[in-house]
């Protein structure tokens, strides 16, 4: 790949891993528009490595102090707020683990079409309009319950069919639980890390099989993935309460009808 390649592959990633608006819908435009060849399997683990770093690195104080509590919680300082939530971030992400164990060979040969990438992209954008028009949004992430938990756990599952969106599917299930705005997008974030982990943990394992490695282009895309999936964060939280979401669905039914006509 050029470095235009590696620039806008990379920003495409990063922006879209945490707004509602499907990474892998937007994706595909590159290759299906441009004629760009498929940016490998090594790039892609680098690139979500960079959303990664971004999210981590954003919410390192809230990370640490998770996992601390976790840790403290079995010795003689008990549960707290910060433990309750990090058992709730681990059952959240026990549905899309297993779902992506079973199913993963699936969907990647029956639903990566660019037809049901526009179909879904329309259709949990719709989702999202209807759970953001909720008016009793007043429930704190620290309110988060088992059944919420799985709740928004099993919806991450669902972001496994291409053009859903993790973040877009996940914030669409707090909502509808009557979470705030921003507290949905919040632990929609803090989902984020385990499933990246993991499935960039599978990818490199895939990866170890690669004949050879750009090592630059993994560089690149890793540094300005994270570096737009960070400020991507920032601007998010800081301005979600005032937008909602409204513009991501319009946005999101713009793309599915422009993605309808390239593959219908």
């Amino acid at each position: 790949m050029d470095f235009v390649q590696i620039l806008l592959l990379a920003l495409i990633q990063g922006i879209t891993e945490f707004l509602p608006i499907s990474s892998s819908a937007h994706l595909i435009l590159p290759t299906e528009v441009l004629g760009w060849p498929d940016q490998g399997l090594a790039f892609d683990v680098a690139v979500h490595f960079g959303s990664l770093i971004a999210v981590v690195g954003y919410f390192r104080r809230e990370v640490v102090g998770m996992t601390g509590a976790w840790f403290k919680q079995f010795g003689s300082q008990g549960p707290t707020h910060e433990s309750h939530l990090a058992w709730m971030i681990i059952l959240a992400t026990i549905p899309a683990g297993i779902v992506g164990l079973l199913a993963n060979d699936f969907i990647e040969r029956e639903l990566r079409s660019g037809l049901v990438i526009a179909v879904t992209t329309i259709v949990f954008g719709i989702a999202l309009y209807i759970a953001d028009r909720k008016q009793a949004l007043t429930k704190e992430m620290y309110q988060m319950g088992i059944a919420a938990a799985l709740v928004i756990g099993c919806a991450q599952a669902l972001a496994l069919i291409p053009g859903t969106s993790r973040s877009g599917i996940t914030i669409t299930a707090a909502l509808l639980l009557g979470f705030t705005r921003v507290d949905s997008a919040r632990f929609s974030f803090f989902m984020s890390i385990p499933i990246i982990v993991l499935g960039a943990g599978f990818k490199t394992l895939e990866l170890i099989q690669e004949p050879s490695i750009a090592w630059a282009d993994i560089a690149w895309g890793t540094l300005f993935s994270a570096i737009s999936a960070f400020l991507c964060i920032h601007f998010f939280l800081a301005f979600i309460e005032r937008i909602g979401m409204l513009p991501f669905v319009v946005y999101r039914l713009i793309l599915g009808a422009f993605l309808l006509f390239m593959f219908l």
